[in-house]
Protein backbone atom coordinates (compact mmCIF):
# COMPACT_ATOMS: atom_id res chain seq x y z
CA UNK A 1 0.00 0.00 0.00
CA UNK A 2 1.32 3.41 -1.02
CA UNK A 3 1.01 6.54 1.13
CA UNK A 4 -1.76 8.77 -0.27
CA UNK A 5 -4.86 10.59 0.90
CA UNK A 6 -6.81 7.37 0.35
CA UNK A 7 -4.53 5.43 2.71
CA UNK A 8 -4.17 8.29 5.24
CA UNK A 9 -7.59 8.84 6.87
CA UNK A 10 -6.47 12.01 8.71
CA UNK A 11 -5.76 13.77 5.39
CA UNK A 12 -6.99 17.36 5.38
CA UNK A 13 -6.87 20.04 2.70
CA UNK A 14 -6.08 23.65 3.62
CA UNK A 15 -6.11 26.93 1.63
CA UNK A 16 -2.92 27.54 -0.35
CA UNK A 17 -1.20 30.22 1.73
CA UNK A 18 2.49 29.38 1.18
CA UNK A 19 4.54 29.16 -2.02
CA UNK A 20 7.75 27.24 -1.47
CA UNK A 21 10.73 27.18 -3.82
CA UNK A 22 12.40 23.87 -3.12
CA UNK A 23 11.07 20.38 -2.42
CA UNK A 24 14.18 18.86 -0.91
CA UNK A 25 14.76 17.09 2.38
CA UNK A 26 15.54 20.17 4.45
CA UNK A 27 12.42 22.19 3.71
CA UNK A 28 10.18 19.17 4.16
CA UNK A 29 11.79 18.27 7.50
CA UNK A 30 11.87 21.87 8.72
CA UNK A 31 9.40 24.36 7.24
CA UNK A 32 6.63 22.02 6.07
CA UNK A 33 6.81 20.12 9.38
CA UNK A 34 6.29 23.41 11.25
CA UNK A 35 3.34 24.38 9.06
CA UNK A 36 1.80 20.97 9.74
CA UNK A 37 2.18 21.56 13.48
CA UNK A 38 0.66 25.06 13.21
CA UNK A 39 -2.30 23.65 11.28
CA UNK A 40 -2.93 21.01 13.95
CA UNK A 41 -2.28 23.08 17.08
CA UNK A 42 -3.15 26.74 16.44
CA UNK A 43 -5.42 26.73 13.40
CA UNK A 44 -2.99 28.29 10.92
CA UNK A 45 -5.11 26.68 8.18
CA UNK A 46 -2.59 26.91 5.37
CA UNK A 47 -1.08 24.57 2.82
CA UNK A 48 2.02 24.76 0.64
CA UNK A 49 2.42 24.94 -3.12
CA UNK A 50 5.86 23.52 -3.82
CA UNK A 51 7.80 24.85 -6.82
CA UNK A 52 10.58 22.67 -8.16
CA UNK A 53 13.53 25.08 -8.58
CA UNK A 54 15.53 23.00 -11.09
CA UNK A 55 14.50 20.76 -13.98
CA UNK A 56 15.14 17.49 -12.13
CA UNK A 57 13.32 17.17 -8.84
CA UNK A 58 10.71 15.49 -6.68
CA UNK A 59 7.37 17.18 -7.43
CA UNK A 60 6.11 14.21 -9.45
CA UNK A 61 6.77 11.94 -6.46
CA UNK A 62 5.12 14.49 -4.17
CA UNK A 63 2.02 14.72 -6.34
CA UNK A 64 1.93 10.93 -6.65
CA UNK A 65 1.62 10.78 -2.83
CA UNK A 66 -0.84 13.75 -2.63
CA UNK A 67 1.89 15.84 -0.95
CA UNK A 68 2.14 13.40 1.97
CA UNK A 69 5.38 11.97 3.36
CA UNK A 70 6.72 10.53 6.60
CA UNK A 71 9.17 12.44 8.77
CA UNK A 72 11.38 10.63 11.28
CA UNK A 73 12.89 12.79 14.03
CA UNK A 74 15.60 11.10 16.02
CA UNK A 75 18.04 12.39 18.58
CA UNK A 76 18.26 13.60 22.16
CA UNK A 77 14.97 15.00 23.47
CA UNK A 78 14.69 16.10 27.10
CA UNK A 79 17.83 14.14 27.90
CA UNK A 80 16.70 10.88 26.28
CA UNK A 81 17.40 9.26 22.91
CA UNK A 82 14.08 9.50 21.05
CA UNK A 83 13.02 8.25 17.64
CA UNK A 84 9.53 9.22 16.47
CA UNK A 85 7.71 9.64 13.17
CA UNK A 86 4.62 11.31 11.74
CA UNK A 87 2.94 11.88 8.39
CA UNK A 88 3.27 15.50 7.26
CA UNK A 89 0.09 16.88 5.69
CA UNK A 90 0.95 20.47 4.78
CA UNK A 91 1.84 20.28 1.07
CA UNK A 92 -1.15 20.59 -1.24
CA UNK A 93 0.58 20.16 -4.60
CA UNK A 94 3.82 20.54 -6.48
CA UNK A 95 4.51 22.46 -9.67
CA UNK A 96 7.37 21.96 -12.12
CA UNK A 97 7.74 25.39 -13.79
CA UNK A 98 9.87 23.84 -16.54
CA UNK A 99 6.84 21.92 -17.80
CA UNK A 100 3.99 23.83 -16.10
CA UNK A 101 4.99 27.48 -16.35
CA UNK A 102 1.43 28.70 -16.90
CA UNK A 103 0.34 26.78 -13.80
CA UNK A 104 3.23 28.39 -11.91
CA UNK A 105 2.07 31.90 -12.84
CA UNK A 106 -1.55 31.02 -12.04
CA UNK A 107 -0.45 30.30 -8.48
CA UNK A 108 0.28 34.03 -8.22
CA UNK A 109 -3.43 34.64 -8.71
CA UNK A 110 -4.31 32.79 -5.47
CA UNK A 111 -5.97 35.41 -3.21
CA UNK A 112 -5.10 33.60 0.05
CA UNK A 113 -1.38 33.37 -0.75
CA UNK A 114 0.65 35.20 1.88
CA UNK A 115 4.11 33.66 2.25
CA UNK A 116 7.02 32.72 0.01
CA UNK A 117 9.72 30.48 1.46
CA UNK A 118 12.81 29.15 -0.30
CA UNK A 119 15.87 26.99 0.00
CA UNK A 120 17.57 26.88 -3.39
CA UNK A 121 21.13 26.33 -2.02
CA UNK A 122 23.61 29.10 -1.32
CA UNK A 123 24.23 29.62 -5.04
CA UNK A 124 20.50 29.99 -5.72
CA UNK A 125 20.26 33.65 -4.70
CA UNK A 126 22.17 35.04 -7.66
CA UNK A 127 21.56 37.30 -10.65
CA UNK A 128 21.53 35.59 -14.06
CA UNK A 129 22.01 38.28 -16.67
CA UNK A 130 20.52 36.10 -19.44
CA UNK A 131 17.18 35.74 -17.65
CA UNK A 132 14.29 37.52 -19.35
CA UNK A 133 10.69 38.12 -18.25
CA UNK A 134 9.46 36.22 -21.32
CA UNK A 135 11.40 33.09 -20.38
CA UNK A 136 9.30 30.13 -19.29
CA UNK A 137 10.84 29.74 -16.79
CA UNK A 138 13.74 31.96 -15.88
CA UNK A 139 16.94 30.14 -14.92
CA UNK A 140 17.56 31.79 -11.54
CA UNK A 141 15.36 31.68 -8.46
CA UNK A 142 15.28 35.51 -8.11
CA UNK A 143 14.29 35.71 -11.80
CA UNK A 144 11.41 33.27 -11.30
CA UNK A 145 10.38 35.13 -8.15
CA UNK A 146 10.37 38.53 -9.91
CA UNK A 147 8.21 37.17 -12.73
CA UNK A 148 5.83 35.64 -10.16
CA UNK A 149 5.53 38.86 -8.15
CA UNK A 150 5.02 40.91 -11.32
CA UNK A 151 2.18 38.61 -12.41
CA UNK A 152 0.57 38.96 -8.97
CA UNK A 153 0.97 42.75 -9.12
CA UNK A 154 -0.78 42.90 -12.51
CA UNK A 155 -3.47 40.34 -11.55
CA UNK A 156 -4.61 42.37 -8.53
CA UNK A 157 -4.02 45.81 -10.04
CA UNK A 158 -1.28 46.70 -7.58
CA UNK A 159 -3.52 46.06 -4.54
CA UNK A 160 -1.27 46.81 -1.55
CA UNK A 161 -3.04 44.08 0.47
CA UNK A 162 -1.88 41.40 -1.95
CA UNK A 163 1.81 41.76 -1.10
CA UNK A 164 3.68 38.79 0.35
CA UNK A 165 6.00 37.93 3.24
CA UNK A 166 9.16 36.44 1.75
CA UNK A 167 11.44 34.33 3.99
CA UNK A 168 14.48 32.74 2.31
CA UNK A 169 16.22 29.91 4.17
CA UNK A 170 19.39 29.78 2.06
CA UNK A 171 22.52 29.65 4.24
CA UNK A 172 23.98 33.02 3.28
CA UNK A 173 24.29 36.05 5.49
CA UNK A 174 21.51 38.64 5.14
CA UNK A 175 19.68 36.33 2.71
CA UNK A 176 16.46 38.38 2.61
CA UNK A 177 18.28 41.61 1.84
CA UNK A 178 20.32 39.97 -0.92
CA UNK A 179 17.23 38.40 -2.47
CA UNK A 180 15.38 41.72 -2.47
CA UNK A 181 18.39 43.47 -3.96
CA UNK A 182 18.48 41.03 -6.90
CA UNK A 183 14.70 41.18 -7.44
CA UNK A 184 14.93 45.00 -7.66
CA UNK A 185 17.81 44.56 -10.09
CA UNK A 186 15.54 42.52 -12.35
CA UNK A 187 12.86 45.21 -12.08
CA UNK A 188 15.35 47.68 -13.55
CA UNK A 189 16.82 45.17 -16.01
CA UNK A 190 13.41 44.20 -17.39
CA UNK A 191 12.05 47.77 -17.19
CA UNK A 192 8.99 46.75 -15.18
CA UNK A 193 8.21 50.30 -14.06
CA UNK A 194 8.21 52.50 -10.97
CA UNK A 195 4.68 51.52 -9.94
CA UNK A 196 5.67 47.84 -9.62
CA UNK A 197 8.89 48.80 -7.86
CA UNK A 198 6.92 50.87 -5.33
CA UNK A 199 4.51 47.96 -4.74
CA UNK A 200 7.46 45.64 -4.20
CA UNK A 201 9.06 48.01 -1.72
CA UNK A 202 5.93 48.99 0.23
CA UNK A 203 3.60 45.98 0.07
CA UNK A 204 6.05 43.08 0.35
CA UNK A 205 8.27 42.17 3.29
CA UNK A 206 11.61 40.46 2.74
CA UNK A 207 12.84 38.86 5.96
CA UNK A 208 16.34 37.60 6.69
CA UNK A 209 16.43 34.24 8.39
CA UNK A 210 18.76 31.68 9.95
CA UNK A 211 17.82 27.98 9.97
CA UNK A 212 19.32 25.16 11.99
CA UNK A 213 18.46 21.47 11.87
CA UNK A 214 20.53 18.52 10.72
CA UNK A 215 18.55 16.60 8.09
CA UNK A 216 20.15 13.38 6.90
CA UNK A 217 17.50 12.80 4.23
CA UNK A 218 16.13 9.62 2.71
CA UNK A 219 17.19 6.57 4.77
CA UNK A 220 18.44 4.36 1.93
CA UNK A 221 20.20 1.90 4.21
CA UNK A 222 17.16 1.21 6.41
CA UNK A 223 14.20 1.89 4.13
CA UNK A 224 13.21 -1.80 4.00
CA UNK A 225 12.90 -1.96 7.79
CA UNK A 226 11.13 1.42 7.87
CA UNK A 227 8.58 0.28 5.28
CA UNK A 228 7.84 -2.81 7.36
CA UNK A 229 7.45 -0.64 10.47
CA UNK A 230 5.13 1.85 8.76
CA UNK A 231 2.99 -0.69 6.94
CA UNK A 232 2.92 1.42 3.77
CA UNK A 233 5.28 2.44 0.97
CA UNK A 234 6.64 5.99 1.09
CA UNK A 235 9.18 7.14 -1.50
CA UNK A 236 9.73 10.44 0.31
CA UNK A 237 10.62 9.39 3.85
CA UNK A 238 12.95 11.98 5.37
CA UNK A 239 15.03 11.79 8.55
CA UNK A 240 16.15 14.69 10.71
CA UNK A 241 17.33 15.44 14.22
CA UNK A 242 15.08 16.53 17.07
CA UNK A 243 16.65 19.98 17.47
CA UNK A 244 15.38 22.86 15.36
CA UNK A 245 15.85 26.62 15.39
CA UNK A 246 14.57 29.30 13.03
CA UNK A 247 15.52 32.92 13.60
CA UNK A 248 13.49 35.37 11.48
CA UNK A 249 14.42 39.03 11.29
CA UNK A 250 11.51 41.24 10.36
CA UNK A 251 8.68 43.44 11.63
CA UNK A 252 7.03 42.42 14.90
CA UNK A 253 3.66 41.86 13.19
CA UNK A 254 5.01 38.97 11.07
CA UNK A 255 4.91 36.58 14.03
CA UNK A 256 1.18 37.21 14.44
CA UNK A 257 0.57 36.01 10.90
CA UNK A 258 3.02 33.10 11.19
CA UNK A 259 2.22 31.77 14.69
CA UNK A 260 5.15 29.40 15.18
CA UNK A 261 5.84 30.65 18.72
CA UNK A 262 2.20 30.11 19.68
CA UNK A 263 2.56 26.53 18.41
CA UNK A 264 5.51 25.97 20.75
CA UNK A 265 8.12 25.84 18.00
CA UNK A 266 11.68 27.07 18.51
CA UNK A 267 11.30 30.11 16.25
CA UNK A 268 12.55 33.54 17.25
CA UNK A 269 11.28 36.71 15.60
CA UNK A 270 13.91 39.40 16.13
CA UNK A 271 14.79 42.89 14.98
CA UNK A 272 18.44 41.91 14.48
CA UNK A 273 19.52 38.32 13.82
CA UNK A 274 23.25 39.11 13.89
CA UNK A 275 23.86 37.87 17.47
CA UNK A 276 22.09 34.60 16.70
CA UNK A 277 24.09 34.01 13.55
CA UNK A 278 27.27 34.78 15.49
CA UNK A 279 26.16 32.38 18.25
CA UNK A 280 25.58 29.54 15.77
CA UNK A 281 28.80 30.10 13.83
CA UNK A 282 30.95 30.48 16.96
CA UNK A 283 29.41 27.78 19.20
CA UNK A 284 28.08 25.09 16.84
CA UNK A 285 30.38 25.48 13.85
CA UNK A 286 33.31 26.76 15.90
CA UNK A 287 33.13 23.80 18.28
CA UNK A 288 33.04 21.39 15.34
CA UNK A 289 36.09 23.00 13.75
CA UNK A 290 38.02 23.17 17.04
CA UNK A 291 37.20 19.55 17.78
CA UNK A 292 38.14 17.86 14.51
CA UNK A 293 41.97 17.93 14.46
CA UNK A 294 42.28 17.23 18.18
CA UNK A 295 39.80 14.33 18.27
CA UNK A 296 40.94 12.77 15.00
CA UNK A 297 44.62 12.79 15.94
CA UNK A 298 43.59 11.40 19.34
CA UNK A 299 42.30 8.38 17.45
CA UNK A 300 38.55 8.98 17.19
CA UNK A 301 36.46 9.02 14.02
CA UNK A 302 33.06 10.54 14.80
CA UNK A 303 31.63 13.50 16.68
CA UNK A 304 29.57 11.16 18.85
CA UNK A 305 32.65 9.21 19.95
CA UNK A 306 34.37 12.50 20.71
CA UNK A 307 31.79 13.96 23.09
CA UNK A 308 31.43 10.60 24.86
CA UNK A 309 35.20 10.26 25.40
CA UNK A 310 36.15 11.60 28.86
CA UNK A 311 39.27 13.45 27.64
CA UNK A 312 38.03 14.83 24.31
CA UNK A 313 34.57 15.46 25.76
CA UNK A 314 36.10 17.61 28.50
CA UNK A 315 38.26 19.42 25.94
CA UNK A 316 35.32 20.48 23.76
CA UNK A 317 33.20 21.48 26.77
CA UNK A 318 36.05 23.68 28.00
CA UNK A 319 36.39 25.25 24.56
CA UNK A 320 32.68 26.09 24.45
CA UNK A 321 32.03 27.20 28.04
CA UNK A 322 35.40 28.75 28.96
CA UNK A 323 36.57 30.28 25.68
CA UNK A 324 33.71 30.74 23.19
CA UNK A 325 30.76 31.78 25.38
CA UNK A 326 32.71 34.52 27.25
CA UNK A 327 33.27 36.30 23.91
CA UNK A 328 29.56 36.54 23.01
CA UNK A 329 27.08 39.23 24.02
CA UNK A 330 23.74 37.39 24.25
CA UNK A 331 22.44 36.60 27.78
CA UNK A 332 24.62 33.94 29.44
CA UNK A 333 21.62 31.75 30.27
CA UNK A 334 20.57 31.70 26.60
CA UNK A 335 24.11 30.95 25.43
CA UNK A 336 24.51 28.08 27.90
CA UNK A 337 21.14 26.62 26.89
CA UNK A 338 22.19 26.71 23.23
CA UNK A 339 25.58 25.17 24.11
CA UNK A 340 23.86 22.36 25.99
CA UNK A 341 21.66 21.70 22.96
CA UNK A 342 24.75 21.65 20.72
CA UNK A 343 26.44 19.03 22.90
CA UNK A 344 23.25 16.94 22.88
CA UNK A 345 23.23 17.16 19.09
CA UNK A 346 26.87 16.12 18.93
CA UNK A 347 25.96 13.07 21.05
CA UNK A 348 23.00 12.06 18.84
CA UNK A 349 23.23 8.24 18.74
CA UNK A 350 21.26 8.08 15.50
CA UNK A 351 23.73 10.18 13.48
CA UNK A 352 27.22 9.04 12.50
CA UNK A 353 28.92 12.39 11.84
CA UNK A 354 32.44 11.61 10.66
CA UNK A 355 35.22 13.99 11.68
CA UNK A 356 36.88 13.74 8.27
CA UNK A 357 33.69 14.94 6.57
CA UNK A 358 33.79 18.08 8.74
CA UNK A 359 37.53 18.48 8.04
CA UNK A 360 36.92 19.62 4.45
CA UNK A 361 38.55 23.06 3.95
CA UNK A 362 39.51 23.26 7.63
CA UNK A 363 41.82 26.26 7.16
CA UNK A 364 39.10 28.57 5.84
CA UNK A 365 36.65 27.15 8.40
CA UNK A 366 39.05 27.95 11.24
CA UNK A 367 39.41 31.50 9.91
CA UNK A 368 35.65 32.18 9.78
CA UNK A 369 34.43 30.08 12.71
CA UNK A 370 37.20 30.05 15.33
CA UNK A 371 39.66 32.87 14.69
CA UNK A 372 37.09 35.60 15.58
CA UNK A 373 36.68 33.94 19.00
CA UNK A 374 40.44 33.79 19.52
CA UNK A 375 40.88 37.47 18.66
CA UNK A 376 37.89 38.58 20.74
CA UNK A 377 39.08 36.53 23.71
CA UNK A 378 42.47 38.25 23.52
CA UNK A 379 40.78 41.65 23.26
CA UNK A 380 38.62 41.06 26.31
CA UNK A 381 41.10 39.19 28.52
CA UNK A 382 44.57 40.30 27.35
CA UNK A 383 45.57 36.65 27.17
CA UNK A 384 45.27 33.76 24.75
CA UNK A 385 42.51 31.12 24.92
CA UNK A 386 44.67 28.10 25.68
CA UNK A 387 42.47 25.34 24.28
CA UNK A 388 41.68 27.14 21.02
CA UNK A 389 45.42 27.77 20.62
CA UNK A 390 45.98 24.04 21.16
CA UNK A 391 43.36 23.29 18.48
CA UNK A 392 45.25 25.56 16.07
CA UNK A 393 48.45 23.64 16.80
CA UNK A 394 46.54 20.37 16.24
CA UNK A 395 45.27 21.73 12.93
CA UNK A 396 48.84 22.34 11.78
CA UNK A 397 49.74 18.80 12.86
CA UNK A 398 46.63 17.45 11.07
CA UNK A 399 47.84 18.99 7.79
CA UNK A 400 51.02 16.97 8.12
CA UNK A 401 48.77 14.27 6.69
CA UNK A 402 49.52 11.40 9.08
CA UNK A 403 47.71 9.79 12.02
CA UNK A 404 50.33 7.39 13.28
CA UNK A 405 51.08 5.14 10.31
CA UNK A 406 47.78 6.03 8.63
CA UNK A 407 47.67 8.64 5.86
CA UNK A 408 45.03 11.36 6.27
CA UNK A 409 43.10 12.15 3.10
CA UNK A 410 43.38 15.93 3.24
CA UNK A 411 40.77 17.96 1.36
CA UNK A 412 41.49 21.65 0.80
CA UNK A 413 42.52 24.14 -1.87
CA UNK A 414 45.64 23.18 -3.79
CA UNK A 415 47.58 26.25 -2.63
CA UNK A 416 46.92 25.42 1.05
CA UNK A 417 47.91 21.79 0.59
CA UNK A 418 51.05 22.94 -1.23
CA UNK A 419 51.88 25.40 1.56
CA UNK A 420 51.72 22.65 4.18
CA UNK A 421 53.56 20.07 2.10
CA UNK A 422 56.50 22.42 1.57
CA UNK A 423 56.51 23.62 5.20
CA UNK A 424 56.49 20.11 6.66
CA UNK A 425 59.14 18.87 4.19
CA UNK A 426 61.48 21.61 5.44
CA UNK A 427 60.82 20.74 9.11
CA UNK A 428 63.34 18.42 10.75
CA UNK A 429 61.33 18.14 13.96
CA UNK A 430 63.51 20.41 16.07
CA UNK A 431 61.86 23.14 18.12
CA UNK A 432 63.49 25.80 15.95
CA UNK A 433 62.18 24.14 12.79
CA UNK A 434 58.69 23.74 14.29
CA UNK A 435 58.76 27.42 15.24
CA UNK A 436 59.61 28.35 11.66
CA UNK A 437 56.83 26.09 10.37
CA UNK A 438 54.30 27.76 12.70
CA UNK A 439 55.51 31.19 11.65
CA UNK A 440 55.00 30.25 7.99
CA UNK A 441 51.44 28.99 8.54
CA UNK A 442 50.37 31.86 10.79
CA UNK A 443 51.77 34.31 8.25
CA UNK A 444 49.62 32.97 5.40
CA UNK A 445 47.51 36.10 5.01
CA UNK A 446 45.56 34.79 2.03
CA UNK A 447 43.69 32.53 4.46
CA UNK A 448 43.80 34.47 7.73
CA UNK A 449 43.21 37.96 6.24
CA UNK A 450 46.03 39.10 8.55
CA UNK A 451 49.44 38.01 9.83
CA UNK A 452 48.67 35.98 12.94
CA UNK A 453 52.29 36.24 14.04
CA UNK A 454 51.40 39.79 15.08
CA UNK A 455 49.00 38.50 17.79
CA UNK A 456 51.04 38.81 20.98
CA UNK A 457 52.42 35.46 22.13
CA UNK A 458 50.49 33.37 19.59
CA UNK A 459 53.45 32.10 17.58
CA UNK A 460 55.23 30.96 20.72
CA UNK A 461 52.12 29.35 22.24
CA UNK A 462 51.24 27.43 19.05
CA UNK A 463 54.86 26.30 18.72
CA UNK A 464 54.85 25.02 22.31
CA UNK A 465 51.65 23.03 21.75
CA UNK A 466 52.79 21.70 18.37
CA UNK A 467 56.09 20.58 19.93
CA UNK A 468 54.18 18.76 22.68
CA UNK A 469 51.98 17.00 20.12
CA UNK A 470 55.03 16.01 18.05
CA UNK A 471 57.15 14.83 20.98
CA UNK A 472 54.54 13.34 23.32
CA UNK A 473 51.68 12.41 21.02
CA UNK A 474 48.14 13.82 21.13
CA UNK A 475 47.03 11.84 24.17
CA UNK A 476 49.82 12.95 26.48
CA UNK A 477 49.82 16.53 25.14
CA UNK A 478 46.09 16.77 25.90
CA UNK A 479 46.50 15.38 29.41
CA UNK A 480 49.11 18.05 30.12
CA UNK A 481 46.79 20.72 28.74
CA UNK A 482 43.74 19.66 30.76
Amino acid sequence: MKLSKESFPEYKKHPERVLQFGEGNFLRAFVDWQIDIMNKSVGFDGSVIVVQPIEQGLVDKLNDQDGLYTLYLQGIKEGKAVKEHSVINSINRGINPYTQYDEYLRAAETPELRFIISNTTESGIAFAENDQLADAPQKSYPGKLTAFLYHRFRTFGGDKDKGLIIIPCELIDRNGEKLKEIVLKYVEFWKLGEEFKTWLENSNTFCCSLVDRIVTGYPRDTIKEITEELGYEDNLVVVGEQFHLWVIEGPEWVKKEFPTEEAGLNVKFVSDMTPYRTRKVRILNGAHTSLVPVAYLYGLDTVGQSVEDPIIGQFIKDVIYEEIIPTLDLPQEELKYFAGAVLERFANPFVQHYLLSIALNSMSKFETRVLPTLLEYVRRNQQLPGKIVFSLAALIEFYKGKRGDEAIKLADDADILGLYQEAWQKCDGSEAALSELVRTILGYQKNWKMDLNEVAGLTEAVTKDLTAIEKLGMSEALKNLL
